[in-house]
C-alpha cells in the first residue's frame, strides 16, 4: 500500500504542476449565513493560508458531509494524523505518528489540559458540531507554547463573528449490533445588544461495540496455551455547550467565550478464557467481567481585550480551563478449575486546572515590518487520587487504600516572555522570534515517606524560531521553517513512588528531577495552486530530539527479586544459588540519548475543473513517516509510530438534483512499540466511508452516511517477558495474538436553518 500510494502521488505531481492557476488571496469576510454553511451544496477544499508559519487549514465544511461525530473523527482526514486507538475510536492524535505527548492540542489557539499522563488531550472529547475549522500547524512560533515537537493541531471553535442565523441538527445512528443512538444539536449567531452573540449546544449518543479474540502461546511457533473471547461495548452520551460574545467597548474589542463538554460513558468488557484452542464450556479456564464508568468534564472560560494604544495594538488575555475526570472500575475474575475469585475496585479522580494570562503588544515598523512582544503566564495544578481495594470473596471488600503514587499533586508555574519580528517584501514573507520558557515544578506525593514527599524542579529553555515563505509565481510558493520545541515529562514519571511489578517483574521508581526533551525541527515545503480552489502540497520534515526520556535500570533489585533471594537462603540454598533469583530490577526514567524523526507529506485538494468536472472534488494526502532511537535492546523507531498514513476520497455534487454523494478511504501503516517487558506490533485494516445527501429548498438538507464499511479490524502481536535478561535472550513469558473487529455504522442526519 505504501509503495503504490507513493507511486501514484509521484505520477500525479507533473499533472498537478502543469495545471494553470491564478487565484486571489483570501480576505476577511462577513459572518457566514447559515444557508451558505449548511445547504448550499458547494464542495469545500483545503484553504491556502497566508501565514509565514507552514499551516494547513480545513473548514468544517471539508469534513461535514461525512458527519464526523467528534474532532477526532474529523482529524482522521488531515495529513499525517495517526491514532493508536480501538476500532471506531479516535482519541489521542499522533501527528506524524508520534506519541500524543509530542502533539500540541490547542482550542482557539490556547492550550487545554488533558487527562492523559503524557499531557495529551483526547480530541474525541470535542463534538465536531462546535468546530469552525481545524489547522495543522507544522512548526512552532515564538508567540505560542513550545510544546509542539511533532507540530500543533488547532481546533478553532465557532465564535460570535462567524455565523449569521441558526440551524438545528437531529439524527439517528445505527450500530452493527442493531442498537440506535440519537444526536441533536443547534447553533445560533446574531446581533444581541451592543455586540454579537453565538450559542450552541448538542447531545450526542455514542456507542462502540467490538469483539476481540486472543491466542496465547508460550513462544512464537510454540504450543497454544489458551484463547480468549471478549466483547467490548462502549456506550454513553456526550453533552456540549458553547457561547461567544463580541462587542466594542472602551475604545477596543472585547471577546468573551466559554465551552463545556461532558463525556458520560460506560465501557463494559466480558471475556472467557479457554484452555488450548477449543472453545467449549468444558474448556473454560476463567471468566472475567470488567466495567469502567467514566464521567469527564472539560470546560473553559476566557476573555480577550484588544485595543490601539502605546503606538500599536495591545492585547490582554485571561482564561481558566479545567478537566475533571472521575472513573470507577471493577474487575471480577473467576478461575473455574480452582473455583477461585479475585475482585478489584478502583476509583480514579483527576482534576487538572490551568489559569493563564497574557500581555501582548504589536508595533508596525517601517518597510511593512511588525514587532510583537509579550509575556504569557500559566499556573497549573493537577491533583490525582487513585484508590483501590481487592478481595477474594465476592461482595466483601476492605476499605479503599491509595495505590503507590495514587495521591499526588503536581504544580507547574510558567512565565514565558517572547519577542517576534515579521515582515513582507514583494514575494517574500518571513517571521523570526525568540521565546524563553521558565518552569517551576512541585511534586507532592502522599504515598511515600514524609522526607521524600515533596520534590521541586525548575528549568529554563530558549526556543528560537524562523519561518520564510517565498512566492515563485502567482500559483507556486516554497516555505522553510526552523524551530526549537520541547516536550515536558509524563506525569507518571515524576512521582517518587515505587511501583512494584510495573514492567514485567521489574519495579519502577519515578524521577522528580527529569528535564524536558528538546528538539530542533526543519520543515521545507512546496505548494501549488490549482485553479481558484485547488491546492497541491509537498513537505519534508526532520526533527532531532535530545535528552530523550527513556526507562533506565538503576541497578537496584526489585522487591520480588529480593524476596525470592531471601526465600532461597531460608530454604538452604547457597549464596551463589540464591543470587540466581536476582533477575529483576528497579527501573526509573532519565534523560538519555537522542532520536531523529523524518518524513515526507503530500496533500492534494482540488475540483476537477481542468478535466471538465467542476462539480467533482478529489482529496488525497499521503505521509511517509520514519524515525530512529536507541534503547536498552538496540535501535527502533519511536514507539508506535505508524509507517504511513493515507487518505483518499471524492465528492460529486449534482446541483440540478439538489444532491451529492462521495466516499473516503483511509489506511494507516503498521506500528511497533517496545518497552521493558513488552513489545507490541499493531496493524489496522482500511476504513471506507460514504455519504449521500439531498437538499430541499434553501433551508433543509438530509444526509445518510456509512462508516467502517469494510468491517475494520485491529491486529496486535504481543511479545511478553519477565526480566530484561529474558527480553535480550528472547526467553518468552508469553506470545499473544489479538484481533479486534467492529462492523459498519450508519447515520441519518437532517439540518434545518432558521
Amino acid at each position: 500500500m505504501k509503495k503504490s500510494a507513493l507511486f501514484a502521488l509521484c505520477a500525479l505531481a507533473p499533472l498537478v504542476l502543469a495545471t494553470h492557476s491564478a487565484a486571489a488571496e483570501t480576505a476577511d469576510v462577513a459572518p457566514t449565513s447559515v444557508e451558505e454553511l449548511v445547504v448550499t451544496g458547494e464542495i469545500a477544499f483545503r484553504d491556502r493560508t497566508e501565514d509565514a508559519v507552514p499551516t494547513l487549514s480545513y473548514d468544517l465544511e471539508y469534513f461535514q458531509r461525512f458527519e464526523p461525530l467528534t474532532a477526532g473523527d474529523a482529524l482522521k482526514r488531515v495529513p499525517s494524523v495517526a491514532f493508536l486507538s480501538d476500532i471506531l475510536e479516535a482519541d489521542g492524535a499522533r501527528l506524524r505518528g508520534m506519541d500524543p505527548g509530542y502533539t500540541q492540542i490547542l482550542i482557539n489557539g490556547e492550550r487545554v489540559p488533558g487527562a492523559g499522563v503524557d499531557r495529551s488531550f483526547f480530541v474525541d472529547r470535542i463534538p465536531a458540531e462546535l468546530i469552525e475549522r481545524v489547522e495543522v500547524v507544522r512548526s512552532a512560533s515564538a508567540n505560542r507554547s513550545g510544546d509542539a515537537v511533532a507540530g500543533a493541531l488547532n481546533i478553532v471553535l465557532r465564535d460570535a463573528l462567524t455565523l449569521d442565523g441558526g440551524y438545528v441538527r437531529a439524527g439517528a445512528i445505527r450500530l452493527h449490533d442493531g442498537e440506535f443512538k440519537g444526536t441533536f444539536g443547534g447553533v445560533w449567531g446574531g446581533q444581541v445588544g451592543p455586540g454579537r452573540l453565538l450559542v450552541g449546544a448538542s447531545v450526542q449518543g455514542r456507542r462502540n461495540p467490538k469483539e476481540k479474540f486472543s491466542q496465547r502461546f508460550d513462544e512464537p511457533g510454540g504450543e497454544l496455551d489458551n484463547v480468549e473471547v471478549q466483547t467490548d461495548v462502549r456506550d454513553g452520551t456526550d453533552y456540549s455547550f458553547n457561547a461567544s460574545y463580541n462587542l466594542d467597548v472602551a475604545g477596543g474589542v472585547l471577546d468573551l467565550n466559554g465551552v463545556f463538554v461532558r463525556t458520560d460513558r460506560l465501557q463494559a468488557e466480558r471475556s472467557i478464557e479457554y484452555a488450548g484452542g477449543e472453545i467449549a464450556e468444558a474448556a473454560i479456564e476463567t471468566t472475567n467481567v470488567n466495567d469502567l464508568d467514566i464521567l469527564t468534564d472539560n470546560y473553559s472560560f476566557g476573555g480577550r481585550f484588544k485595543r490601539e494604544m502605546l503606538g500599536g495594538e495591545t492585547t490582554f488575555k485571561l482564561a481558566y480551563a479545567a478537566l475533571e475526570d472521575d472513573q470507577y472500575e471493577f474487575e471480577d475474575e473467576i478461575n473455574v478449575e480452582d473455583d477461585e475469585f479475585e475482585g478489584v475496585r478502583v476509583q480514579t479522580d483527576i482534576k487538572d486546572e490551568e489559569l493563564s494570562a497574557a500581555l501582548q503588544h504589536r508595533l508596525d515598523l517601517a518597510s511593512g515590518q511588525k514587532l510583537e512582544f509579550g509575556v504569557q503566564f500559566v499556573d497549573k495544578d493537577r491533583r490525582t487520587s487513585v484508590l483501590e481495594t481487592e478481595t477474594e470473596e465476592p461482595g466483601v471488600y476492605d476499605p479503599y487504600e491509595p495505590v503507590a503514587g495514587g495521591l499526588s499533586t503536581i504544580e507547574e508555574r510558567r512565565i514565558d516572555p517572547y519577542v517576534m519580528l515579521s515582515g513582507e517584501s514583494g514575494p517574500l514573507k518571513w517571521e523570526t522570534g525568540l521565546r524563553y520558557e521558565t518552569t517551576e515544578v512541585t511534586i507532592i506525593d502522599e504515598t511515600v515517606d514524609e522526607d521524600e514527599r515533596n520534590s521541586e524542579n525548575d528549568y529554563g529553555l530558549l526556543l528560537p524560531s524562523a519561518h520564510l515563505r517565498y512566492s515563485l509565481t502567482g500559483a507556486d510558493r516554497i516555505s522553510v521553517s526552523v524551530a526549537r520545541t520541547v516536550r515536558r515529562p509524563n506525569f507518571n514519571y515524576l512521582s517518587p513512588a515505587l511501583l512494584e511489578g510495573e514492567y514485567g517483574d521489574n519495579d519502577f521508581l519515578g524521577n522528580p528531577n527529569l528535564k524536558p526533551e528538546t528538539a530542533w525541527g526543519l520543515d521545507v515545503g512546496f505548494e501549488h495552486r490549482i485553479g481558484p480552489r485547488g491546492v497541491f502540497g509537498v513537505n519534508v520534515f526532520y526533527r532531532k530530539v535530545s535528552d530523550l526520556i527513556e526507562l533506565v535500570n538503576t541497578g537496584e533489585y526489585s522487591e520480588e527479586a529480593l524476596d525470592n533471594y531471601e526465600d532461597a537462603l531460608e530454604d538452604g540454598a547457597t549464596e551463589a544459588e540464591a543470587q540466581e533469583e536476582l533477575t529483576s530490577f528497579v527501573l526509573s526514567a532519565d534523560n538519555v540519548g537522542d532520536g531523529t524523526v523524518y518524513g515526507i507529506e503530500f496533500d492534494l485538494s482540488t475540483p476537477l475543473d481542468f478535466a471538465g468536472l467542476p462539480n467533482t472534488g478529489v482529496f488525497l494526502n499521503y505521509s511517509w513517516l520514519d524515525s530512529e532511537v536507541d534503547d536498552a535492546f538496540g535501535s527502533r523507531r519511536f514507539n508506535d509510530q505508524a509507517k504511513y498514513v493515507l487518505n483518499a476520497g471524492f465528492i460529486h455534487d449534482l446541483p440540478e438534483w439538489g444532491a451529492a454523494f462521495g466516499a473516503t478511504y483511509r489506511k494507516q501503516g503498521a506500528a511497533f512499540g517496545r518497552i521493558v517487558g513488552e513489545e507490541v506490533s499493531t496493524r489496522y485494516s482500511g476504513d471506507l466511508e460514504v455519504f449521500v445527501e439531498k437538499r430541499f429548498g434553501e433551508r433543509f438538507v438530509v444526509r445518510l452516511t456509512g462508516s467502517n464499511l469494510l468491517d475494520g479490524s485491529k491486529r496486535e502481536t504481543f511479545n511478553k517477558f519477565n526480566t530484561i535478561e529474558d527480553q535480550i535472550d528472547r526467553d518468552f513469558d508469553e506470545y499473544e495474538l489479538e484481533r479486534e473487529e467492529a462492523g459498519p455504522v450508519f447515520q441519518l442526519v437532517g439540518r434545518m436553518t432558521f
